[in-house]
């Protein structure tokens, strides 16, 4: 049966060469007992792996093996997640860096167990907000109250961890989020990721290992945007109401399921929101990161539809404060709403959880 060892040794690694014969000898007792399929095992710390009742357990950074075998076998990790390639798969996804904080880092792998914080934060006031226009999909900045509102987020949020931050496309969201993580006391650096196509992964590519580590991903998706208002857009809301009717415009804007001309219904707007926090960012919270969103007054109702559980009806009267994060705890399969952080200075949201409040008192360690 075939064998490939494949390593990419640091100085300090010459002394695995060991290991890997090791790994030789029990490969090939397990694999007296299994038949077809690739197994590939990459690992960036030390991590237990368990192929059939034999237990192995690889350190040294960067080591990679491959064993090839003809039946699947049955493998579990404990901070890492391994790759299992079926003979049938022609390619794999191939994480990038940024999505795979070290685990060296042992403060930000504090809360990597059973419990994990998810943050929303609907953007500060944009200047279509100021000058009280229907704004939906077009991309405006930030007010001065605007990026103010942001600052302050991210003082309320300063003391819980970040791992992975998602906003939408639009650049008020991505605004606050970048605000408000310049006041968090751990200090990383919010880097939106380009995956457009293959120039721009190349262009913005980050060569230093402990640049990355000090670096949180940023992920933005349209499916976040606010909903699209149609013909609305750009449009003032007292004199759309003058034209129209109080009555009209408001069922536009409060109804689940009645969308403004060419635009989109609260329903609509749920579908795609909910669907790619389903797809993309519920998997990142059970694989133990912690997360931000930054987002719109309507994509979040979604999404807060969808964690609380709300009828069509109990999502429509639900208001989000411009500015104001929100936190859920995301704990044995379920969210537990825990309402907004007060301040970095008050024990507030901090005293909900043990692990909160112990993340905290790291912090406060760490930087005394």
């Amino acid at each position: 049966v075939p064998i490939k060892a494949k390593c990419h040794l640091s100085l300090s690694a010459l002394r695995f060469l060991l290991l890997t014969c090791c790994l030789s000898r029990m490969a090939n007792a397990m694999l007296q007992q299994t038949v077809g399929g690739t197994l590939q095992l990459l690992s960036n710390s030390g991590t237990h792996c368990n192929v059939g009742n034999r237990s192995v357990r690889l350190l040294p950074k960067g080591f990679k093996l491959e064993v090839e075998f003809p039946k699947r076998a049955i493998y579990s990790s404990g901070k890492r997640k391994f790759n299992v390639i079926q003979p049938s798969t022609s390619q794999t996804s191939v994480v990038g860096p940024l999505l795979a904080p070290s685990s060296s880092d042992t403060l930000d792998s504090h809360m990597k167990s059973n419990e994990v914080a998810l943050i929303l934060i609907r953007h500060g006031e944009s200047l279509w907000n100021e000058k009280n226009l229907f704004t939906g999909c077009v991309d405006v900045p930030l007010t001065n109250k605007g990026v103010e509102e942001a600052i302050e987020a991210g003082h309320r949020i300063s003391n819980i961890p970040v791992d992975m931050i998602y906003t939408s496309s639009l650049i008020r969201a991505q605004m606050t989020a970048m605000l408000a993580m310049t006041q968090h006391r751990r200090k990383k650096v919010p880097i939106i990721l380009h995956n457009e196509d293959e120039r721009a992964r190349a262009w913005s590519k980050i060569y230093s290992e402990d640049t990355i580590e000090q670096s949180i991903p940023v992920i933005t998706s349209w499916k976040l945007n606010e909903r699209m208002y149609g013909e609305l857009q750009g449009l003032n809301k007292q004199e759309t109401a003058d034209k129209f009717g109080h009555e009209k415009v408001h069922e536009w804007r409060r109804s689940y399921d009645i969308p403004p001309p060419n635009g989109e219904s609260l329903e609509m707007c749920a579908q795609r929101a909910v669907a790619y926090f389903r797809d993309n960012i519920e998997p990142q919270l059970l694989s133990g990161k912690n997360i931000l969103i930054s987002a719109h007054g309507n994509s979040l109702r979604s999404i807060i539809m969808y964690l609380d559980k709300l009828t069509s009806q109990e999502v429509i009267t639900l208001e989000l404060s411009t500015g104001i994060p929100m936190l859920y705890i995301f704990k044995e399969g379920k969210f537990i709403r825990r309402g907004s952080p007060v301040a970095p200075t008050e024990a507030g949201v901090y005293a909900y959880t043990r692990r909160l409040a112990q993340y905290r008192q790291k912090l406060d360690d760490m930087l005394t």
